[in-house]
């Protein structure tokens, strides 16, 4: 089954014949619809007619009185533009009495049930994380903070006295407009004591909850289907949603993870074995070929450089002959380096220091044994494996051990989305 997911511009086939026709000893209808199998083409239909006429106008029809076994029969098929005309040149000659036409058509959705690993049909309400930290629009920037390193949370709903919700209050909110030095994953790794005199220059900060947090906020309501939530979420580039009810107050929050849990969870199985190549997504399908890679003997000063270079979080550490071998994180970095050079990498990391020198390398940095699987991992495998090993990265490499591309979570969630790639 190819995929015409991505095809917009499409060609339709239209055959029209009558069902006394023949071809080689078969009927004709079977012996076209054989060879439009046999040629990949992604699908056809066949169409038997109630009553009709043809060339000869004479009447065919289904009704008693005037009973006919030549009745008109439609066959149809709808493909990208090259493949339907390749197999015309095939299909032309079959047909010595009938009519064949072709038009212009626009691919809005093509998918299988195995393409569609999301339970859509559930509700919101029944997927969502119920127990959600909230912060207040009028509370304190240093007190906000805090709460967030202590809970351990990036993204927190913003409600009033009402608990409806007026914002949402992110990292990157605060990294941006309030002053912090860096990253809730990078700021949990660090000493105590470093987030302690964070903590104090924020309290002199006039600023609230309210000077620093996105509004509005894209919300779903409880009852709306997952699979328009998930939609949602992939359009607004979020990474979760707060859930309210028809009053707009906060009663819980849908994040990527609960939604990719629902695949993960899915007691569906996939017969992959059995199924044309594009009945189901691979990794290789969805995975990003621009992959940040650092070597095992780069030192401290090119793995900064290339975090900055990259614009990305993580790094692919490779050995000598090109394999992967690891992952190092800009937390990573923070955590394992000498506490002297942690300011020092903090502002390079945000572009307004130089690096540090420093005799580490990635292979003294990285965490070992990254992730991997083959381009033809179907994506739920993936999914799978990523919650299992709690790793937001997998690296997708030859039968070699090489990059070839890597997924995370956020291109898993658009590979599941029920998505039309329309704004």
């Amino acid at each position: 089954m190819p995929d015409l997911s991505l095809q917009k511009k499409a060609k339709r086939l239209r055959i029209y014949i009558s069902e006394k026709d023949h071809w080689r000893g078969n009927s004709l209808d079977t012996a076209i619809i054989m060879v439009l199998r046999e040629n990949g083409i992604a699908g056809a239909t066949e169409y038997r007619g109630i009553q009709g006429f043809g060339a000869h106008s004479l009447i065919h029809t289904t009704r008693q009185e005037i009973f006919s076994m030549d009745l008109p029969i439609v066959i149809e098929s709808i493909d990208s533009p090259e493949k339907i005309e390749n197999i015309l040149s095939e299909i032309y000659p079959m047909v010595r009495e009938g009519l064949i036409t072709i038009e212009d058509v626009e691919i809005v959705k093509y998918t299988h049930r195995f393409l569609n690993p999301l339970p859509a049909d559930r509700l919101v309400s029944e997927v969502m994380t119920k127990d959600v930290t909230t912060l207040f629009a009028d509370m304190p920037i240093h007190l906000a903070w805090k709460q967030m390193l202590d809970k351990q949370v990036k993204a927190t709903p913003v409600i009033d006295q009402a608990g409806k919700v007026v914002g949402i209050l992110t990292d990157e909110d605060l990294l941006e407009r309030a002053g912090i030095q860096q990253r809730l994953s990078v700021a949990i790794r660090m000493d105590s004591s470093e987030i302690k005199q964070e903590l104090h220059t924020l309290e002199d900060s006039p600023l609230k909850v309210s000077d620093v947090m996105t509004q509005p906020v894209v919300t779903v309501l409880a009852d709306e289907p997952l699979g328009m939530a998930t939609t949602r979420m992939v359009k607004s580039g979020l990474k979760r949603l707060p859930v309210v009810d028809n009053e707009g107050k906060l009663i819980g929050i849908l994040s990527r993870l609960d939604i990719l849990r629902q695949v993960a969870n899915s007691q569906s199985v996939v017969p992959s074995a059995s199924l044309h190549k594009g009945a189901i997504k691979t990794v290789e399908d969805v995975m990003s070929t621009n992959i940040p890679m650092v070597n095992q003997d780069d030192d401290l000063s090119a793995i900064i450089d290339k975090f900055a270079k990259t614009d990305s979080h993580r790094l692919i550490v490779v050995d000598s002959e090109g394999k992967a071998i690891g992952l190092v994180s800009d937390s990573d970095v923070v955590a394992r380096v000498q506490p002297a050079k942690r300011r020092s990498i903090l502002d390079a990391f945000r572009q307004i220091g130089k690096p540090p020198a420093g005799k580490e390398t990635a292979f003294d940095l990285m965490s070992p044994g990254p992730l991997t699987g083959a381009p033809d991992l179907p994506v739920v495998d993936a999914i799978k494996m990523m919650l299992e090993k709690t790793w937001k990265w997998l690296v997708v490499v030859d039968d070699k051990g090489k990059p070839l591309g890597l997924v995370d979570r956020q291109m898993m969630l658009e590979a599941i989305a029920v998505f039309d790639g329309k704004g």
